[in-house]
């Protein structure tokens, strides 16, 4: 028998980057359908009551929600359930706070701290390049060539962008104005370029795109050189360009895309206390 979509998630089951308490309840939020999958996404419960402690219950958060003081990239968001996904912008009206969600070096989603400036756009990664049919030229049997055509990109967070720059490649970055949705930057993914990485075991780390592996029918590597000197591989699809060999277009947390072991992370912090 079919069996329609599940509307519930245990708390055992939940993604680990949401660091939910394993003895917290039975039951966990669900994010809503959206672009993002659920290992990849916050719903806003979990942020508005477990991150900024804005509140203690659901219902509590539901009120937050449902009187219009929660934003997502510029848009009111009334679903409790909304998918908060990575480079998305939080913005809370009477709080005045602003936040971009981006991951650290152990792969736990964080509410990065923002200002205006950096509240008026965001990154977003190009998963398809294409062209789509102009209403009823592309449907005309006498219409040919590009003119019966516009070119576009989708991208990771579900945008579809029209009449596209054709310098726009899959895999390559785009600097989003939230407030017209246009396009007003561009990010190859080429070598020298930053990039963070979003997937895999190296979550969260920031480095420079050192060469890439070409392997036709299996799956594209991409080596890179962190800050430290560290080096590491992964697949180019875990990777997301932020910025230029030079600086990056976006505020990094305060590890700053650097991973260290558990015993250089406690002497930070006993160095720090005897300040």
């Amino acid at each position: 028998m079919a069996r329609g979509p599940k509307r519930h998630l245990k708390r055992l089951a939940a993604p680990k980057n949401w660091m939910l308490s394993k003895l917290g309840g039975i039951f966990a939020t669900r994010p809503t359908v959206g672009p993002y999958k659920l290992r990849e996404c916050l719903p806003l419960t979990v942020i508005i009551r477990n991150r900024l402690k804005f509140a203690l219950t659901a219902r509590e958060t539901k009120l937050i929600i449902s009187r219009r003081f929660i934003k997502v990239d510029g848009k009111v968001r009334t679903d409790a359930n909304f998918a908060v996904g990575f480079g998305d912008v939080l913005s809370i009206e009477k709080a005045g706070k602003m936040y971009r969600v981006l991951y650290n070096t152990k792969g736990h989603f964080v509410l990065h701290k923002i200002n205006d400036v950096d509240a008026k756009f965001k990154l977003c990664r190009v998963s398809k390049y294409g062209k789509a049919s102009k209403g009823i030229y592309g449907r005309n049997p006498l219409a040919t060539g590009s003119a019966a055509a516009i070119p576009y990109i989708q991208t990771h967070d579900g945008r579809t962008i029209r009449f596209a720059d054709p310098l726009f490649k899959k895999g390559d970055t785009v600097k989003v104005d939230l407030e017209t949705g246009k396009v007003v930057g561009h990010l190859k993914a080429e070598v020298g370029n930053q990039v963070m990485i979003i997937r895999g075991n190296n979550a969260g780390r920031v480095g420079v795109i050192t060469t890439f592996d070409k392997h036709p029918g299996s799956f594209d590597i991409v080596h890179v050189e962190d800050a430290s000197g560290a080096k590491f591989s992964t697949r180019s699809e875990n990777t997301f360009v932020i910025g230029t060999k030079d600086a990056t277009w976006i505020t990094l947390p305060k590890d700053n895309g650097v991973k260290t072991d558990i015993i250089s992370q406690r002497k930070a912090k006993l160095a720090a206390n005897r300040k």
